[in-house]
């Protein structure tokens, strides 16, 4: 097998300023310098021509390289801002919804330099970087694998059941279709060579080039996310209804198996409400520093944290989150907890609606002006008055989905000692190491 491609969807605009920092072949002609393309009528506006889309090749890739400007990071988070971008391979522009899309499409191995350094500090450990360049490998081309695979079968994943009294959604890559991956969060963080990598990055990606996980001779869907409270979670908690056996629950710990129901709705109080010992349990900066970038470590209450809501605020919060009008919010009630606590489904009970919201994402989502850290929280009201709580506070747990590689519970195992291997088969349970190309 040779190293594949792959194409990252990086932004998408009415108009996208780019600088061609070296020669840029389109067609018979090369370009280079300053440009700016704008959507206009289904087509873009480039030098005064209208194009469906536009293809820019590197005269010599290894060392041109072009500019995004206001490429948007951090979509929807906390930290949410626009930087201008640096990137090498080639750059695709495409129509979608009134909008152009820039799209770079690189080889596999260039990517993941890119993902790793964005993903984690270049000051990690060798053994957590060789495990995280695992799993993004794998992670991505399963992706490719599967969109290839709807395709020829000619199916649509759905990602949305709604009912009278349900809502549930999930957010996961096959949302692009003209594009393999995009480059924010919601599939892995890419940000070219704007960061630059370190040599340890570099010998990381090189020591374990080709290697993905597998499970019974097929890529593992290699799940990963920042924290995940102490135990892990599995993935049809987060996505579709499909139950990938290395994707199991377990204690982020040296006894996996160590750990309450916390389906249970006591257990699961019990459990987010104390700080028991874990992997990811640390607050030591060295360690956090190696998997928090800058903007990242604006976060520190990740383990165990808590929001407060006012009546208004939360009532307010939610008609703009979900554009629903519950009225007075009355009540929140886990209706449907994961195996690490986390909420797949819940009731909001208001004085105009009551709907069961799921799955994940979508209550974090609806919950926040960003994305709430994770589902994992229990509510507490407070002062109620003829039935109406003046006040809700969620206590919770951990930050992301907790499905797969926790990367600060990575990271503590890398410091103590354990290879990378060893970091992969923790989380990624009964799977195998095996080189592709």
């Amino acid at each position: 097998m040779n190293e594949p491609q792959v194409s990252v969807g990086i932004m998408s605009s009415s108009s996208i300023g780019f600088i061609l920092d070296g020669a840029y072949s389109l067609g018979n002609d090369c370009f280079t310098g300053e440009q700016e393309a704008v959507y206009q009528d289904g087509k873009i506006v480039w030098q005064g021509r209208l194009w469906n889309e536009l293809s820019f090749f590197p005269k010599n890739p290894a060392s041109d390289s072009f500019y995004l400007k206001d490429v948007t990071i951090g979509v929807n988070f906390h930290w949410e801002r626009k930087e201008t971008q640096r990137f090498r391979g080639t750059l695709k522009l495409i129509v979608q919804d009134e909008r152009i899309i820039a799209v770079n499409c690189l080889p596999v191995e260039d990517y993941l330099l890119s993902v790793i350094s964005s993903e984690m500090s270049a000051t990690a450990s060798l053994e957590l970087l060789k495990a995280h360049a695992v799993i993004s490998r794998s992670w991505l081309l399963a992706q490719i694998q599967k969109n290839k695979e709807l395709l020829r079968d000619d199916k649509k994943a759905v990602s949305v059941i709604e009912t009278e009294t349900e809502f549930i959604r999930w957010y996961d890559r096959e949302d692009h279709t003209l594009f393999d991956v995009c480059a924010d969060d919601h599939c892995q963080r890419y940000q070219g060579i704007t960061r630059a990598s370190t040599t340890v990055v570099a010998e990381a990606i090189e020591a374990t080039r080709g290697q993905v996980v597998s499970y019974a001779g097929k890529i593992c869907d290699a799940r990963f996310s920042k924290c995940c409270g102490g135990v892990v979670e599995e993935f049809q908690t987060c996505w579709e209804d499909i139950k990938h056996p290395y994707l199991v629950k377990l204690r982020d710990g040296k006894d996996e198996t160590d750990f309450p129901d916390l389906r249970d709705e006591n257990n699961a109080r019990e459990w987010i409400c104390t700080s028991p010992d874990a992997f990811c349990n640390t607050t030591d900066k060295n360690i956090l520093s190696q998997v928090l970038n800058n903007y990242d470590q604006e976060t520190t209450d990740f383990y165990r944290w808590t929001v407060s809501y006012s009546q208004e605020e939360l009532s307010a919060l939610i008609l703009k989150r979900s554009g629903i009008d519950f009225g007075q919010i009355l009540d929140m009630v886990p209706v449907e907890r994961g195996t690490s606590g986390r909420l797949v489904k819940l009731k909001i009970i208001g004085t105009k609606k009551t709907l069961i919201v799921g799955k994940e994402l979508e209550i974090r989502r609806i919950l926040s002006a960003s994305h709430l850290y994770s589902s994992a929280f229990v509510v507490e009201k407070e002062d109620v008055h003829s039935g109406v709580p003046g006040r809700f506070v969620l206590r919770g747990a951990g930050w992301g989905h907790g499905v797969g590689l926790c990367q600060i519970g990575a990271a503590v195992m890398g410091e103590q000692g354990y290879k990378y291997e060893d970091i992969l088969l923790h989380y990624f349970v009964d799977a195998v190491i095996e080189k592709l190309y």
